[in-house]
């Protein structure tokens, strides 16, 4: 049986998922006893699910930024320069090319352009810490699947 979630328990989902912290979750929420309310919550499989599905999603999310800041980083610029030298520049011309990596372009009084591409270097400075903040949460994950295989040993110990 699917239970559908209330305004109440999606708010608190979604701030638990901000800050990890049932208790502050459950008191921005407007819940009375936050620490109580905290541990129901969390123990209910719908708001294990609604927990789920927003960290899958903003996974998905934070992979498709870390592939703008590669395109950013690595792109090719050769149809922003083949912009400057072609004379014939058509909007279907424009539009077929790629110029992502295009921060402004401007046409100076002479008629010549002046195009400005992002920083590449702080797109791999970014980069560079999404990988940093991927890896230590892939340790974390390490460490849970350890501590998860050490349990179920001690479990079947005391048995």
């Amino acid at each position: 049986m699917k239970t559908k979630l209330t305004d109440k328990e999606t708010l608190f989902c979604t701030y638990y998922c901000l800050s990890r912290n049932g208790r502050e979750a459950a008191a921005k929420s407007g819940y009375v006893f936050p620490e109580r309310t905290a541990a129901k919550l969390l123990g209910r499989k719908e708001i294990i699910a609604f927990i789920k599905k927003y960290d899958k999603a903003q996974k998905t999310e934070t992979l498709s930024i870390a592939a703008g800041y590669r395109r950013l980083a690595f792109g090719c610029v050769a149809d922003a320069v083949s912009l400057l030298f072609d004379e014939n520049i058509t909007k279907e011309k424009i539009e077929s090319m790629d110029l992502f990596n295009v921060s402004e372009i401007k046409r100076q009084k002479g008629g010549a352009l002046e195009i400005k591409f992002f920083d590449r270097l702080k797109a791999l400075e970014k980069l560079e810490e999404n990988f940093e903040k991927s890896g230590a949460e892939s340790e974390n994950s390490l460490y849970a699947a350890i501590r998860k295989s050490a349990a179920s040993l001690s479990e079947d110990n005391d048995e």
